[in-house]
């Protein structure tokens, strides 16, 4: 790859990562005039803290804001016949956006709904395979980290499962992998979650 190609891809990646760093919840807060969700709550500007703070509208806002920071880059790439590796790369490069975010000195969110944006942008029938799994188990038990939690880390075997590329496997394998490190780093985001989980002390879904 010559010296031209690398840059344009590097300012493709680039402008994935700023469109992840518009953090949907610290605007959609500051559009209705509510708090920083920074401030309150979990601390987490994510769709779950917002709608503990404030309610189902700010958070189904917020909430369809990341998804489509991580769906729409991905899903433009995948139309154009982008090679799989950058298609997966643009992805990863909101996902980073929306975890550390330099409009809001690097401190975002944790994830989960811009990594979900990221599965539907690849393939309709992966993205529900997610996001179905994360509803069941948030109606089973009730625990939105948990939820996202297991179906994080089944997204790179729904990838396996349902990703049409018998006459290219390497393309399939960077899907696994890049995911792979998705799901590592989202776990990472939420190692406090993890630890309350295993205490018993995890919030609970609220029905606000």
């Amino acid at each position: 790859m010559d010296l031209m190609l690398m840059g344009q891809w590097g300012l493709v990646l680039l402008g994935a990562y700023l469109l992840g760093s518009l953090s949907s919840a610290i605007i959609v807060c500051r559009l209705m005039g509510l708090a920083d969700p920074r401030q309150a709550g979990s601390g987490n500007p994510g769709a779950t803290n917002v709608k503990r703070l404030y309610g189902s509208k700010p958070a189904a806002i917020t909430l369809l804001g990341d998804l489509l920071k991580g769906f729409l880059p991905v899903l433009l790439a995948n139309q154009l016949g982008v090679d799989a590796l950058w298609v997966i790369l643009i992805g990863l490069a909101s996902f980073l956006g929306h975890l550390y975010p330099v409009f809001f000195g690097f401190k975002g969110g944790k994830g989960v709904a811009t990594m979900l944006g990221v599965m539907f942008g690849l393939s309709l029938p992966i993205g529900l395979a997610v996001s179905g799994t994360w509803l069941f188990v948030a109606k089973a038990l009730k625990v939105s980290s948990l939820s996202a939690l297991v179906a994080t880390a089944l997204a790179p075997f729904y990838i396996y499962l349902l990703t049409e590329t018998s006459s290219d496997t390497g393309a399939e394998m960077t899907w696994i992998t890049v995911t792979s490190l998705m799901t590592v780093i989202l776990f990472w985001r939420h190692r406090s979650n993890i630890e309350r989980l295993l205490k018993g002390e995890e919030s609970f879904i609220s029905k606000k």
